[in-house]
This record gives structure tokens, sequence and C-alpha cells, in this order.
């Protein structure tokens, strides 16, 4: 059977599980990846909820065994959001897909193809009206002021130096809006620019890398990836690929990853680092001595309770490339091999262990040759002990070196709290608990170091890598009301997506809001801060912090981008973004939530991505840069 009709199939197959179910809503996601409800939200439904939706709705028949002719889900989700919503609108299933509103039928294509619709066509930069007048040869990264990935550094304080911010605390207050972006048809700005050499790279949720001009916001190119690209991107030295001196390296929502030319944006390499049909890269790669290290997550815990799901196989990894060609040297499972456990009253065969996705980019310790991740729950039982852990390989083999599990037990699964709960699920369901943040590494003034992490659930611990991660401190830094200490928001109200580290305190947003700064010698608390929103409103600061001398940077749910002195905690400059913006490459675009990534700073400017829907809230499509003027 040609692919075409394996299309069609597919198509006809999935819209008549939903005519059966009565609706396309997908079960609520883990709460790894949710931003909260806010004002001027725009958006109907999230962007991560389709592989609940497809779990749900797809699984009796998509990757059934017995069922030999029915295209596997992995092949569906390499199709083309154009392509499914052309089959639900003028194709073979057109009359499933009146049933659907025209909502329904857009959110299900971008769903299933990892991209909105539109965006294959609108995003190219060869179509944007804004190009840069000409491409000198680029500088060494490393020669100049940067914020080269995820950090400015491989050890992720998410620490600027005065000398790489070219901003004082003094001229902070002075920043303005130098320039827009927008990225067309997009639905969630969820790539953290990276700066280096005078140039912006950043990823998107159509499924674009964009090479910008720092001071400009004009484009040099663009590259189409096979799923969005929501990690951040790393640029440096490459080898063998002849003029071509520097790559630009980055994964996508399928697992692949990618080497471009940081000049022009020619693929050098790809490589898929895994095969599970939920796979995916959603941190930024490390490159260290001619190595991409790449963390591996999933999302197949969002709704797994379906009696028609085969439950559970996905997992969390850690692998080695060369970057020089793409070769796998090396990966490393956070759990074991699942293997066969027990059939679920349906007679649908169940596995186990499960989950461990690493959400977070690691973090390098030359001194000690090692690297450093946090991992997620797990989603069968028994847990192993290495899920809700810090784990630390030995950099050039894979080798597991040491590991602290935080948070013992925690088999999680979406859709198994309630009455839809299923024999799919945990016995118990879990409190979800991933450590989604990167661990910072940090030396301290008696010259021994330590690796600091946050919890969702408020809990902050440094461990000593000298000791195989015995812990230095732990502290709990959420205050949880009278009588909600067992509720979902104590469990959840704690720390996400990072913080980061100067030479004395350690600075975390909060999902309860706020801030906290912490002593890295001691965790004791040094000061909170708290920010002005409107009565009755729940806005979360889980978004990763960004520091420099004087001033730390945090961002929040709203949309508002807030500076505050690290002395005591007091603001410093706000910014709203939450808006419609005019761009400099004509694409209508608006801001909306930060609740994930951070901005980056470097050479006197800030750059921030506004918009975070990945459950549909207050959505944003827009990269925003700011200087001193």
């Amino acid at each position: 059977m040609k692919r075409s009709r394996y299309v069609e199939l597919a198509i006809i197959v999935f819209c008549a599980w939903l005519a059966c179910a009565g609706a396309a809503q997908a079960q609520a996601p883990a709460q790894t990846q949710q931003a909260p409800p806010a004002a001027g939200a725009n958006l109907g439904a999230g962007t991560e909820t389709g592989i609940g939706t497809f779990q749900t709705h797809c699984m009796g028949c998509h990757g059934n065994p017995n069922l030999e002719r029915v295209p596997s889900p992995d092949m569906i989700r390499q199709m083309s959001p154009e392509r499914i919503y052309d089959a639900l609108t003028i194709g073979a299933m057109k009359a499933q897909g009146e049933s659907l509103t025209e909502d329904q039928r857009k959110m299900l294509a971008t769903f299933l193809s990892g991209r909105p619709l539109g965006s294959l066509k609108e995003g190219d930069a060869k179509d944007m009206p804004n190009h840069c007048a000409s491409n000198s040869p680029l500088a060494d990264p490393s020669s100049g002021p940067s914020w080269n990935g995820w950090s400015a550094d491989l050890t992720n304080t998410r620490f600027q130096s005065a000398k790489g911010a070219g901003l004082t605390a003094d001229q902070v207050p002075q920043l303005k809006l130098k320039w827009a972006f927008g990225y067309p048809t997009g639905l969630s700005a969820f790539g953290q620019p990276t700066v280096v050499s005078g140039r912006i790279f950043v990823g998107s949720d159509i499924g674009y890398v964009y090479s910008l001009d720092a001071q400009t916001g004009c484009v040099y190119w663009s590259y189409q990836a096979k799923g969005s690209v929501r990690s951040a991107v790393t640029v440096t030295r490459v080898k063998g690929h002849g003029a071509t001196k520097y790559a630009a390296y980055f994964g996508d929502a399928h697992a692949n990853v990618y080497a471009v030319d940081a000049q022009t944006g020619q693929e050098l390499w790809t490589t898929r680092v895994d095969d599970h049909f939920v796979a995916r890269i959603t941190a930024a790669p490390k490159v260290f001595k001619g190595i991409v290290y790449v963390p591996v997550s999933s999302s197949e815990e969002f709704s797994s309770s379906n009696l028609d799901y085969s439950c559970c196989t996905g997992r969390g990894s850690m692998v080695a490339l060369d970057a020089n060609t793409g070769k796998q040297g090396w990966k490393t499972y956070v759990v074991p091999t699942p293997v066969p456990v027990r059939k679920n009253s349906k007679g649908v065969q169940q596995y186990a262990p499960s989950g461990g996705s690493i959400w977070n980019s690691p973090t390098i310790d030359a001194k000690r040759n090692a690297i450093y991740f946090g991992t997620g729950d797990g989603q069968t039982e028994p847990v192993p002990d290495t899920t809700d852990a810090i784990m630390a390989l030995d950099l050039k083999t894979g080798t597991t070196l040491w590991f602290y599990q935080a948070q013992a037990g925690d088999a999680f699964m979406g859709g198994c709290s309630g009455p839809d709960r299923t024999d799919n699920c945990p016995k118990v369901n879990g409190p979800d608990q991933d450590i989604g943040n990167s661990p910072i590494l940090r030396k301290l003034a008696d010259g021994k170091s330590v690796v600091v992490f946050g919890m969702k659930d408020g809990t902050v611990t440094a461990l000593d890598p000298d000791r195989k991660g015995s812990v230095v401190w732990k502290v709990h830094v959420v205050e949880i009301s009278k009588g909600e200490e067992n509720s979902f928001f104590a469990r959840l109200n704690g720390i996400v997506w990072g913080g980061a580290a100067d030479d004395q305190n350690v600075y975390y947003g909060l999902q309860s809001g706020g801030m906290v700064a912490l002593k890295l010698a001691t965790g004791d608390v040094v000061w909170r801060a708290t920010f002005p929103k409107p009565a009755g409103a729940r806005v979360i600061n889980s978004a990763a912090a960004t520091a420099m001398p004087g001033v730390v940077f945090l961002a929040g749910s709203d949309g508002k981008l807030h500076a505050v002195s690290t002395a005591d905690g007091k603001s410093l400059w706000e910014y709203d973004t939450a808006r419609p913006f005019e761009t400099v490459n004509k694409v209508v675009a608006r801001g909306g939530a930060i609740a994930s990534i951070g901005p980056s700073i470097a050479n006197g400017m800030l750059f921030i991505g506004s918009g975070y829907a990945v459950t549909g809230t207050n959505s944003g499509n827009v990269l925003l840069a700011f200087s001193v003027q």
C-alpha cells in the first residue's frame, strides 16, 4: 500500500475513534509542561495535549500488532500538518472532519505533526522582507560576549559576567524595546535565543531555526527541521565539512538532532537518537570537546490510562554524538529496558519499567570528567531509583558514577486521578515531582563545590560531587497556608525550569509566584520577592531565572518580565510582553506567557521569547530584543 493511502487510512481510523468518543478533547497533561490560566488567553487548546488525544483514541489500532495494515504511530507523526488537515477538510475523511470544529481540525493537524499549519511555507526566511544586506564571515563564537545555549557557561549557572553582559545594574532600568521578530503561524515562543558572534540563533514551534542579526533583527537564514525546535541552540567549531568552520546544534520534537552550518544554515548531519514514537528533545544539548550530549524526554506519561494503550515503554536517556559526524558514541538510559509484566482487563499487554525523561540541559563538570542532569518521574510500578533523581555519568563512557533520588515511588500518569482511572494506572498515582531544571554546579569560597537543584514541591537541595552526591543541605522554600499541606498546589508550587547562581546565592522563581534567594553555602533564605498581580489571579514564575552582577531577571505566566536586585530582591525594572508588537519581518505577532525560558544577555542587549502556549493559555509568537537607548 502506498504511503498516501496509509495517511488516509490513519486519519479515517482516527476520526472514527473521535466520533465514538464524542469529542476531540484530550485529557490534562502532566504538570511538568503546564502553564496555568492567565488573563488574555487566546488559544482554545494546548500544543502538547495531542499526544494524550492520540493515546486515548488511536492506540487501539495504531501500534496494535494484530493489525498489520494499519500505519504505526511513528509513521503518522511524520506527516505534515497540511496533509492531515487536507484529509480532514477535502480528502478521504471529509465527512468525519465535518463533525469537528475548525479549531479542532487545525489543532489535530498540529498535534500529530508537531508543528502548526502553514509553517512549512510561511516560516521560510526567503519570504521575509527583512533580509540582512550581507552575510560576512562569522566570528569565532568564543571570541566575544555570548550566551551560547541554555546557559552562558557549561555549568548551568545562568549567570552572565559584567564583561559579557555589557550592562550594569544602574543601566537596567533604562532598558527599552529595540526590535521584535514574529514567528509566522507560531503558537508558542518557547525557544530560548542563543547569542554568539553578534547573531541570534533561535528555534521555534513551527519547526524553523532562524539566524538573525542581534542589533537589527534582520534575518540571515532559516532551516526547516522535521518538528518543532524547543531546545536552545549551541554554536561551536566543527571539522570535516569543507569551508564550514562553525556549526549550530539543536534537537526537535521527533528526537532528531541536527548540525547545520552556522554561517549559511546548510545541513551538515542529522541523527535520530530514539525511535520511540513519543521520544523528543525538550532541552538544549551541550557540546564539549567534540561531543554533543543530548537529553531525551518522552510525552508518554501525559495520558496512558486508556485500556487500548500498551503502557508503557518510553524512557529518558542521555546520548553522546560525535560533533563532526553525528555518529553515536554511547547512550545511557535512565531506567532499565521495559519488559512485559501483565495484561490489563482488556487483554492489552503492559510493560515496566518506564519514565525518567530528561527535561533539562545537562551540566558539564570538566574537573571531575562528569555530566549531571535531573530525571523525571516513573510511569509504572515498581519505580526505579534513578527517577526523580540527579544522575552523574562519566563524560567519556556514559557509565553511571552516582545518583541521588529526591523522590521515591513517584509513578505518575496523566488521566489516572478521579473517576477516569483504569487498571493501566499505578496503584498510587505519584506526586509528579520531575526534576525539570538543570543542576547548577558552583564552587564555594572554601574551595568545595555543590550541585544545586530544585523540586516542584519547593525543595532545594545541594549535593557534594566529591562524595558521590551526598547531601550538603536541603531546604523547603514554598510557604504553604494552613490546611493546604497535602493539596495539589502544595505539591506543585515550587521550582520547575530552573534558577541562576552568582558566587554567593542561588535564585529560583516559584510556581506559587515570586522568587527566593538562598545562600549557596548553607541554603539559608536571603530574601523573598513578590510581584504585583490582579486580585484573585494566579501568576506563576516557574520560568528559568537569569543573573548578572547585581541583577536577577525572572518572567511569569502573565507575560511580565522582572528585574530585581540581587542584594534585597527589590524591583529595578518591569516590562509587560503580553501585547501585540510591530515586527521587523512584518509578521502579526503578540507576546504572552513566559513560563519556561529565561532571558539571554550579551553585549549590552537582552533577548527573550514571549508566549508559552503548551496548554493553550496566553499564547504568543514573538522574540523581543532590549537595549539601553
